[in-house]
């Protein structure tokens, strides 16, 4: 995994990110919503089908088969677990959550710093090919931590440079 621009120009290119951003980024990303996640320590069904439709309109539907219950016992696990592997693969169990969308779950509600993983983060890092499992996660997440920490950025400047970056110069 290598940058595809100077690190120094991250900011640079996360404030190239779109403004406005879409109402549902902008509800996602309110600190009032994070903070009462983070408490709560779980999700609820509703939450978690709007997650989905910013990330995959495609996999948000299927977000309707999980009961409420489960949908709160599950991402609570994810929030609340010290097992790495665990936040990472408990969201598959739910129906239209792959590990793009847990991503997003993790990166926007768990208080620990986490990327989303997607093909122009990817691209921007040299990924030329996607990987679903726990060793490439594991590795990704330590690098966007490092390169994010190295920087003096918080992740969604990271992950904002890293999608724009891709939405620029990706042909």
């Amino acid at each position: 995994m290598e940058l595809r621009f100077c690190e120094s120009k991250i900011r640079y290119w996360a404030e190239r990110y779109p403004n406005p951003v879409s109402k549902l980024e902008n509800e996602l990303t309110d600190k009032t919503l994070v903070n009462k996640v983070q408490q709560q320590k779980y999700l609820d069904k509703n939450l978690l089908n709007k997650v989905a439709k910013w990330k995959s309109q495609r996999r948000a539907a299927l977000i309707e088969n999980n009961s409420e219950s489960d949908v709160r016992i599950i991402t609570g696990y994810a929030l609340q677990s010290p097992s790495e592997r665990i936040r990472w693969g408990v969201l598959s169990c739910l129906d239209g959550v792959r590990v793009p969308t847990a991503s997003v779950v993790l990166h926007l509600f768990h208080e620990e710093p986490y990327p989303i993983i997607d093909v122009r983060a990817l691209w921007t890092i040299q990924v030329e090919k996607y990987n679903d499992r726990f060793p490439f996660w594991q590795k990704y997440v330590s690098f966007c931590r490092e390169l994010a920490k190295r920087n003096n950025v918080d992740m969604r400047t990271l992950d904002r440079a890293l999608w724009q970056y891709s939405r620029e110069n990706q042909y």
